[in-house]
């Protein structure tokens, strides 16, 4: 266990983060960002809390100590459960504890959370009171603007309003409605309509609150915009598909010196990561698949996807198949 581990990133803020995406976001992939932004604030994918009661606290929890700042974000409704496990991400050295109030998965509503959670805001205050009194790190809570038909600003107002009332102070808004009905949690992305004034108008009506904008950015320069209106932005699949995003955002984003560097210095800078799990029994292929976007709209990208997801190339490979991949790509560069 990770217990009261020393976070090394003093001066964190939630001025840009990626959104915890379920298969996507795992701590392969979280090791792989942090070498291209050391400020962006990482989270995990959700976790459901019988995953952690129940299950394998070790495959849930584990995360490289570089990865800080990090939050664990949970799925659940019981108000003693969540509690239980904030108090265990506290432990395992997490920076925050993120409640899941916007997935609009089938398969999370027949467990009661997700967003269906939205029309039991009394629950959510139960729950987020319950995980304060377990913990000292942040607990915040992630939410879309409305479920199904219901558009109007008043409920996602009131929703945050009641919430926050229960002590939450950072609230991480899909500008979206959540359609539990008849649309796939893919569908749930991107057909209902972004509504980001909903999200500015949260930020003016409760000034106090810490609110971060989520749904459909995909830029530094939209990151850069939203800034003016709420204090946070959270991107989603952009940051996954594209990840050379992420080495704009900490001289962007947080006013760090600009550091010059380069696609392969940053595969060099995780080959230490990568050569230790190999080491430790990791097939390849685990950390292979998250690196496929690196030269996104660069020439010779189509060759290191193909590369580095050829299952019989990554049977039994190492480090040679990434450096090869490398060598291949670098030299169609201009």
């Amino acid at each position: 266990m990770q217990q009261n581990q020393e976070h090394t990133n003093t001066s964190a803020s939630r001025r840009f983060c990626i959104a915890p995406m379920l298969d996507w976001t795992d701590r392969f992939y979280r090791r792989f960002a942090r070498e291209l932004s050391q400020h962006t604030w990482l989270y995990t994918e959700m976790v459901n809390t019988g995953a952690i009661i129940h299950g394998d606290p070790m495959r849930h929890l584990r995360f490289d100590p570089s990865e800080n700042p990090i939050a664990l974000q949970l799925g659940g409704s019981n108000a003693a459960d969540l509690a239980h496990c904030a108090k265990v991400a506290e432990q395992w050295g997490y920076n925050e504890v993120n409640l899941n109030v916007g997935c609009p998965s089938e398969r999370v509503q027949s467990g009661s959370f997700g967003a269906c959670l939205m029309l039991e805001p009394d629950l959510v205050s139960d729950a987020v009171k319950a995980m304060r009194d377990a913990c000292s790190i942040d607990v915040t809570v992630k939410h879309r603007i409305g479920i199904d038909q219901i558009e109007d600003y008043s409920f996602v107002r009131d929703f945050v309003g009641h919430v926050a009332d229960a002590g939450c102070s950072t609230f991480i808004v899909h500008a979206r409605n959540a359609i539990l009905k008849g649309l796939s949690p893919k569908e749930n992305r991107d057909i209902p309509p972004l509504k980001y004034a909903y999200a500015y108008q949260l930020k003016q009506d409760f000034p106090a609150l810490e609110i971060i904008i989520n749904g459909g950015i995909t830029t530094i320069a939209d990151s850069q915009m939203h800034l003016q209106h709420v204090d946070g932005v959270m991107l989603g699949r952009e940051a996954y598909h594209n990840p050379w995003i992420l080495s704009e955002v900490d001289a962007a984003i947080y006013g760090a010196p600009h550091i010059e560097t380069t696609r392969r210095a940053v595969m060099e800078d995780l080959r230490g990561f990568v050569e230790a799990e190999l080491a430790a029994g990791t097939p390849l292929r685990y950390v292979a698949r998250h690196i496929l976007g690196l030269y996104q709209g660069r020439p010779g990208a189509r060759h290191w996807r193909r590369m580095l997801s050829d299952a019989a190339l990554l049977k039994n490979a190492d480090w040679r198949l990434i450096e090869e991949a490398l060598n291949i790509v670098e030299s169609r560069q201009d």
